[in-house]
């Protein structure tokens, strides 16, 4: 182990590509990884038997699915069905947007790392190729992390909890090239929007097609399962 000499953290894990990669970065650095997951409403829980996966094959700690409810709201492709996934890029925020997602998931993990307690956050945002959420610019996490400092005991007794974002400045390629060497198996993660019950990817979504142009990219074997060609 390095520098971090197995502190704890806690590593957001959808079960998708990225968060795949955030957690074997993480477990690289030397951090005693608690994965946390989020069952939310989601169209489908195929990227959560996906995340306990990736949790198991990388070496997590201790994995936990948080269930909320964000459906209840709906105003996103992800989480009102009667909203369809597009097939084609959108000009703008698209509406696979979950509103407030990410500020509710880092909230979450804030809380966690406050009882755990862990000094460390890891989340897979990434303001290169990604969807245009807002939720996954720096600004953002710049703006959480006064947030954390702020609204915290542990901020303000002076040990402010940090946000990492190793995926932030990177491409697909590049994500894929590090999980790739870092062992990760992308075959047993989950990033597509519609995948079905065995979690198959649809091939069409934007998702599927950032990750497909990713790996032809980076000159990495796709080891995506799709339903279809």
């Amino acid at each position: 182990m390095n520098s971090a000499n197995g502190k704890n953290a806690v590593v957001l894990l959808s079960g998708g590509l990225d968060s795949a990669t955030v957690l074997a970065s993480a477990r690289r650095d030397g951090y005693r990884c608690h994965a946390l997951s989020f069952d939310y409403g989601q169209r489908h829980s195929a990227e959560l038997d996906a995340a306990r996966r990736v949790a198991a094959q990388l070496g997590a700690a201790g994995h936990r699915v948080f269930t909320l409810d964000l459906g209840q709201f709906g105003g996103s492709a992800l989480t009102d069905r009667s909203i369809e996934v597009p097939t084609e890029q959108d000009d703008g925020i698209p509406v696979t947007y979950v509103p407030a997602r990410n500020t509710v998931f880092l909230s979450l993990a804030l809380a966690w790392a406050e009882v755990l307690p862990a000094q460390d956050i890891f989340i897979g945002v990434n303001a290169v190729d990604y969807s245009g959420y807002p939720d996954c610019r720096p600004e953002f996490i710049d703006a959480f992390q006064k947030t954390a400092r702020l609204a915290t005991k542990t901020g303000v007794e002076g040990a402010a909890i940090q946000i990492h974002t190793p995926l932030v400045d990177l491409t697909k390629a590049e994500i894929i090239r590090l999980g790739d060497s870092l062992g990760v198996d992308y075959g047993i993660t989950v990033s597509c929007y519609k995948a079905d019950g065995q979690g198959k990817a649809c091939g069409e979504c934007d998702s599927c097609r950032l990750r497909r142009a990713g790996f032809e990219a980076a000159g990495v074997a796709d080891a995506t399962r799709y339903a279809i060609s």
